[in-house]
């Protein structure tokens, strides 16, 4: 995104990648089809950004959810609104876009060098006036140098590795003295200790319209039990809280609502019409509770479902399943944690090294799923991009360079 803003204003970009083809994360985000933005009202979709919120503001108002439609339409995958307000491209997922995206890119002149690896700058510059001498492993395992007169870097977090986007970044800038904070994983599952019974007969198994809640905070949808624990869309809503709440004292407590359209007084209705020769399992199902939530109610009780219809409607309302640790950085959907705001300017241009911009998960940011993660990431290349043009100036563009992958 940030080559194709300075691209179309008549800047030489070049960007490096470390993989060998562009766009693979993009790719991975789409597998289910790609959500690039919400329909939600600007104020509304700051939000979703928490402590961020006042520092992304400019970024999105600027280049906002219309903006990513006007821009997703003009490649010729308009957006059309899916469940819940997602946005998705006609295409639905991201290949056709990423093919006419890198088609507009090769007609803008955009230099794309793939199977370069990123590894800093060069602080002997040969007398060649240029702000930077960035360094690179090339394709052949040897070191290559590259002269810009401002960088982009925009190289993600460190969630799915195999894509690109392995965190490696993070000590080159600490040993530059930016502050970076500690990367940790964010839209994230979580380890359970279930019993071997319950995961014999439902690990793989789906939890649908669920109401998940932690301290006050709740979210609806659909959850997955697996062998580790538990993972999803409605537990990812939650993920930082929960992940929060675990590093502060080890684990918590995720309520899980098995019967959200119902009151616990109609759950409690329904299980006093309870026949005589009705198992706890039979009038639970009854109740249009599914096994593998009686699975849940047994976990809970160490399979002493209670008998009194008030107490047991009170606990399908809120299953406590207790979480023991948030799943690995390196299977979470997204990062939280990255290079402060307090290290770049408005434009996102680092204050220690002038002329370098950053972009994305690189910053110190977090959302939910739901076309959130996507907005950010590309209104903050926007934004790099026009502080690289205004850094430039007018009379002499000069040439960017977009490092992309690591």
């Amino acid at each position: 995104m940030a080559a194709e803003v300075l691209a179309t204003a008549g800047i030489d970009v070049t960007v490096f990648e470390h993989m060998p083809s562009v766009g693979r994360k993009l790719l991975l985000a789409g597998r289910g089809g790609l959500n690039i933005t919400h329909t939600e009202t600007v104020d509304s979709l700051l939000d979703r950004y928490g402590p961020a919120r006042d520092r992304l503001a400019p970024s999105i108002r600027a280049f906002g959810p219309d903006q990513l439609r006007v821009w997703c339409t003009g490649l010729g995958e308009t957006p059309f609104t899916g469940t819940s307000g997602r946005v998705f491209p006609s295409g639905f997922r991201a290949t056709p876009l990423l093919r006419a995206w890198l088609e507009r890119l090769e007609d803008l002149g955009v230099d794309i060098r793939v199977r370069h690896s990123w590894t800093g700058w060069s602080d002997q510059t040969a007398g060649v006036e240029t702000a930077d001498r960035l360094t690179f492993t090339g394709p052949d395992g040897r070191p290559v140098d590259f002269d810009a007169d401002a960088t982009v870097l925009a190289m993600g977090g460190a969630s799915w590795p195999r894509v690109g986007s392995d965190g490696a970044w993070v000590e080159r800038l600490r040993t530059r003295d930016v502050e970076v904070v500690p990367l940790r994983p964010s839209n994230c599952g979580f380890d359970v200790r279930w019993t071997e019974h319950f995961l014999g007969r439902f690990s793989g198994t789906p939890l649908k319209n669920v109401r998940l809640g932690h301290r006050g905070m709740w979210s609806r949808g659909e959850a997955m039990i697996t062998e580790q624990g538990i993972e999803g869309g409605a537990v990812y809503a939650l993920s930082a809280p929960l992940r929060d709440a675990i590093e502060e004292q080890g684990d918590t407590v995720l309520s899980i609502d098995l019967h959200p359209d119902l009151t616990s007084a109609a759950l409690r209705s329904r299980l006093l019409r309870r026949r005589v020769k009705d198992s706890a399992s039979t009038a639970l199902r009854r109740c249009g509770v599914s096994p593998v939530g009686i699975g849940l109610l047994r976990e809970a009780t160490r399979n002493h479902i209670p008998d009194d219809s008030g107490a047991l409607s009170a606990l399908i309302k809120a299953v406590p399943i207790r979480l023991t640790a948030a799943q690995s950085l390196d299977r979470a959907i997204s990062t939280a944690g990255g290079v402060s705001f307090d290290e770049v300017d408005d434009a996102l241009m680092l204050l220690r090294r002038p002329g370098t911009f950053l972009a994305g998960e690189m910053l110190d940011w977090e959302a939910p799923t739901g076309g959130y993660l996507l907005q950010a990431t590309f209104s903050t290349a926007v934004t790099a991009a026009l502080g690289v043009m205004a850094w430039l100036g007018a009379e002499e563009p000069g040439s960017a360079v977009l490092a992309a992958g690591r």
